[in-house]
């Protein structure tokens, strides 16, 4: 699922550091084709990774801004080739070969270790020739206007590795992943702000502490708009800059799908999953009663007759299937099939960003409780609820 996808899933970064000033098309250049995608068809190698367009997946030239470079926007992909020898046929030529060598030693009953080795590793090899490299993409999107890096993976070895291309490609460039607590900041300032740092549970600034060490505010968040969607004030107001006007009203609520965790009556972590679309949510609600949180859940967000709908990680705030309104293309005889892919990309993006803008409304509207006296009040609301008054 890349960029063109109406479904996606994305991990968000801001990027820090100083860029050139000037003639950033050259240097953007020199670095993505620096580490561009090399070819392993006609080697035995096992992987390769680099850069490439995100058009053309075998080109890494990045020799014109249109490869990679639209309005505010840097466009490209990382690719990853892998030959994988599945263990069933190793186990079986690694047999032969041993049988083989077995052979031609009868006094030795059985292969000695480092020759069993030896065989796995020139089987290995032999058969990583005959291979061929099974190619994966995840698209990039870097906004220069805001200095936000949308990553269109949520895995976590994928993340890994774009964060150790990235860090060498861009020296200098840091990554920093907007979880729960960085997105609070970017949305907060000044009373509001002083108040996220007083509730900050972590004792140091660096991005595990901050996860592990303020899982209240995904917990909170979503029990927050569980409670409320079931009341029935689920109606709220942007307050984000973006595509839409601030003050322009817009539906959002908790459905199909609830993840909660929590310890369990003889000690270790229990899980509780409910789905379907439901009125009451007595399941969920009894796993509330019982201490365990929600962890993860769909929010659906619906403004003019558009819906936005997600799957929250509300360790990480991670977009899982992201779904945005369908993008419908009109194709033109006259219009060639790169520009159709351009309108594509941008009519992608303009979706994408107002889901965004939508959620982030939503969350400050959450924090604006969850930091003053309000609060208070919200917790007896909610725990009535949790007991049926």
């Amino acid at each position: 699922m890349g960029v063109y996808a109406n479904t996606v899933s994305i991990t968000q970064f801001t990027v820090t550091g100083e860029l050139p000033k000037s003639d950033q098309f050259p240097w953007f250049s020199e670095k993505l084709a620096g580490r561009g995608f090399q070819s392993i068809e006609n080697s035995a190698e096992e992987t390769s990774e680099g850069w490439t367009q995100v058009d053309r997946p075998d080109d890494v030239a990045f020799e014109a801004p249109s490869d990679f470079w639209r309005d505010n926007y840097l466009v490209f992909s990382l690719r990853r080739d892998q030959r994988k020898i599945p263990a069933a046929v190793l186990k079986s030529h690694t047999g032969r070969e041993e049988g083989a060598f077995l052979a031609q030693h009868p006094n030795l009953r059985r292969t000695p270790k480092n020759k069993r080795t030896e065989i796995k590793e020139l089987v290995q090899l032999r058969l990583m020739a005959k291979c061929l490299p099974v190619p994966s993409t995840v698209d990039v999107v870097w906004d220069q206007s805001k200095g936000v890096l949308t990553l269109f993976s949520l895995g976590s070895k994928v993340v890994e590795r774009f964060e150790d291309i990235f860090r060498k490609t861009f020296e200098g460039l840091n990554l920093v992943a907007i979880h729960p607590f960085a997105r609070a900041r970017m949305l907060l300032e000044g009373p509001l702000l002083e108040g996220l740092e007083k509730a900050n549970q972590a004792n140091s600034d660096s991005a595990v502490a901050l996860i592990r060490d303020n899982q209240w505010l995904g917990w909170d968040f979503m029990l927050w708009l569980l409670q409320r969607g079931l009341n029935g004030e689920g109606e709220f107001g942007v307050c984000r800059p973006g595509h839409f006007s601030t003050g322009e009203r817009f539906s959002a609520w908790i459905d199909d799908r609830i993840q909660l965790q929590g310890g369990g009556e003889e000690g270790g972590i229990q899980k509780v999953s409910v789905s379907g679309s439901q009125d009451s949510y007595l399941e969920a609600i009894s796993a509330l009663k019982g201490g365990k949180k929600i962890t993860s859940a769909t929010i659906c967000m619906e403004k003019d007759e558009n819906i936005w709908k997600l799957t929250l990680k509300g360790e990480t705030f991670g977009f899982a299937s992201f779904k945005c309104p369908q993008v419908r293309i009109e194709r033109d005889a006259t219009v060639d099939e790169m520009s159709e892919r351009e309108a594509a990309f941008y009519e992608r993006m303009f979706l994408l960003e107002q889901g965004v803008q939508l959620f982030d409304s939503l969350f400050t509207a959450f924090l604006k409780e969850r930091l003053a006296d309000a609060w208070a009040g919200r917790i007896v609301t909610i725990q009535e609820w949790l007991d049926g008054k």
